[in-house]
């Protein structure tokens, strides 16, 4: 479960790229738009802590994608992710800067490590994980992402496993997310009713139990607490997270558990390989 932390601007900033279907964003009012901005706010506010609440009641660590604004500025949100156990994973520096193809290099691999820095500084702990704005990277971004000490990244959903991506220096993994059921996707854009949203996790859930019998499966949720947070569909988190803890096939890790038992898994299925060429 990757549960997302980011800050929307009040003003739509000169110097950013906003992606063009930002779910819950720049509306088409004269700024402030503050409808926009305090339904965005709400779940700093109010929805984190019902997240929260049902991660625990179901024995599960956060994985939190903070940006480096709320990390800056919402020290009690920071506070409560701790008391939760939770994992970090850098999320650029505001959900109103996406990372694009526009950034030189320079810029982009600035921007990539001030991020990084603001949120283990204000989280007191090694930031070993990415997770773009928008899922927004340019061509470059995976190598950077190495460069700057990162082990994994979550912008890529093209897989149901984590696999090892091909940068000039360092070690980096993609971490797919499951973008159909990425709570914007599912619930504001594509509009499907909550009790359809619930059954569609449930049955991917199951599916990817069955296929990963032998080798494993993930199945990474990303959710808002600005929309999955409302008191109309917190429950229904708790709905999918109790029929994954009934199965006797789930195991509830963060992002980095996931990757380090990949990549340990690797190595071992390398070395046997090896060793049988011998």
């Amino acid at each position: 479960m990757i549960v997302i932390l980011e800050h929307l601007e009040w003003f739509e900033p000169e110097d950013g790229h906003v992606s063009p279907s930002l779910a819950g964003g720049y509306g088409r009012r004269p700024h402030p738009d503050i409808t926009m901005w305090s339904h965005r706010e709400y779940g700093h506010r109010v929805g984190i802590f019902r997240l929260l609440d049902a991660l625990r009641q179901h024995g599960v660590r956060p994985t939190v994608a903070i940006d480096a604004l709320t990390a800056q500025h919402y020290p009690i949100l920071v506070q409560h992710c701790n008391a939760a156990g939770a994992e970090y994973i850098a999320h650029g520096w505001s959900v109103s800067r996406m990372v694009t193809d526009a950034m030189t290099e320079a810029e982009e691999r600035s921007y990539i490590r001030k991020s990084v820095d603001v949120v283990g500084a204000a989280t007191q702990s090694d930031v070993a994980g990415w997770f773009g704005p928008e899922y927004g990277e340019s061509r470059r971004t995976p190598s950077l992402l190495a460069d700057a000490g990162m082990r994994y990244v979550c912008d890529w959903v093209n897989d149901e496993q984590p696999y090892r991506m091909t940068t000039p220096s360092g070690e980096m993994y993609a971490l797919p997310v499951s973008y159909p059921l990425d709570d914007a996707d599912a619930l504001w854009d594509r509009r499907i009713k909550v009790g359809d949203w619930v059954r569609i996790a449930c049955e991917t859930f199951d599916r990817l139990a069955l296929d990963g019998v032998g080798n494993g499966r993930v199945l990474t949720l990303v959710l808002r607490p600005w929309l999955t947070g409302q008191a109309f569909r917190a429950g229904c988190v708790s709905d999918i997270l109790h029929h994954i803890s009934s199965s006797n096939n789930a195991w509830f890790a963060t992002g980095a558990q996931i990757v380090d038992s990949y990549r340990e898994q690797a190595l071992h299925f390398r070395s046997q390989r090896a060793g049988d060429k011998s």
